[in-house]
């Protein structure tokens, strides 16, 4: 049972009250309203959600995961880093076991490198990581890096296909992907999994939305990864503006360890493997 309310639960009876008696208008009172039952109503089916045994999976050596390694490489390191993880994103793809792989620099600092990939099971990607292009990328680690490798394990909260995953581009396009690092305060995270467990459907049809998806670090409970695949920045800009997103955003702003939440927002530019379709 949850006992914690999520942000935007309260009475707004006594809000309604203060605009009425500063002469607020009908039509801005009824925006106002239905703003707010919006957000309640989205705040309540995450509660009911809260209690779906889907949320509650244990990962194990057979569940899909994600695993997430961050590079802060030396700058004259920086071509040599990007062509050892091209060789191992696109010799991953092809490996037993692959959901997807994928390579980043950080927008704004490309000395900051970041892998991305999925496996169905934790044994396929520790047979990979034995491969001679894994080894490659270890050799460079030991002068290349400014700090140590930081690599997180994930469980995907809100599955998809390996087809979703490796859906493509357009040619065309000029893709940013986000992602979004959450430290929820204990005892809340049941919400914020909720909140994205009702939002992930709308968040998914939205016609700039490539990729959508939450994880969840296996070996700390309280912290959270989104992924997300925009087709522009006006895709971006777009998803920040629509009603299910209010209820996730009301969460950032007062049940994170630490704010403002955006500290946590990483925008990552794609080198590898680059593939778009017509």
């Amino acid at each position: 049972m949850v006992t914690s309310s999520p942000a935007g639960i309260r009475s707004t009876w006594p809000i309604f009250q203060e605009l009425l008696r500063t002469g607020c208008s009908k039509n801005d009172f009824k925006s106002i309203a239905m703003k707010r039952f919006k957000i309640w109503w989205l705040a309540v089916l995450s509660l009911i959600v809260a209690g779906e045994n889907s949320l509650q999976a244990q990962p194990s050596d057979s569940a899909v995961i994600m695993v997430l390694t961050h590079y802060d490489v030396k700058p004259p390191y920086q071509q040599k880093f990007r062509k050892a993880l091209w060789n191992y994103v696109f010799s991953s793809l092809k490996a037993d076991g692959n959901i997807m792989a994928e390579a980043y620099y950080e927008e704004g600092n490309p000395s900051g490198i970041w892998m991305i990939e999925r496996w169905s099971s934790r044994s396929f990607h520790d047979e990979n990581i034995k491969s001679g292009v894994a080894k490659a990328i270890l050799a460079l680690t030991k002068d290349g890096l400014a700090s140590p490798v930081d690599i997180v394990f994930a469980e995907d909260l809100e599955p998809i296909s390996k087809e979703a995953y490796r859906k493509t581009f357009k040619i065309g396009d000029q893709p940013i992907t986000i992602m979004l690092f959450v430290d929820a305060k204990e005892g809340t995270e049941s919400v914020f999994k909720s909140l994205y467990h009702v939002a992930m459907p709308e968040f998914r049809s939205e016609p700039g939305v490539l990729t959508y998806q939450l994880s969840q670090v296996s070996d700390d409970k309280t912290k959270f990864i989104t992924y997300e695949k925009f087709r522009n920045e006006a895709a971006f800009q777009y998803h920040l503006k629509i009603p299910a997103v209010e209820p996730v955003i009301a969460y950032l702003r007062t049940s994170i360890k630490e704010q403002p939440f955006e500290k946590g927002l990483h925008r990552l530019i794609e080198f590898a493997p680059l593939f778009r379709e017509e």
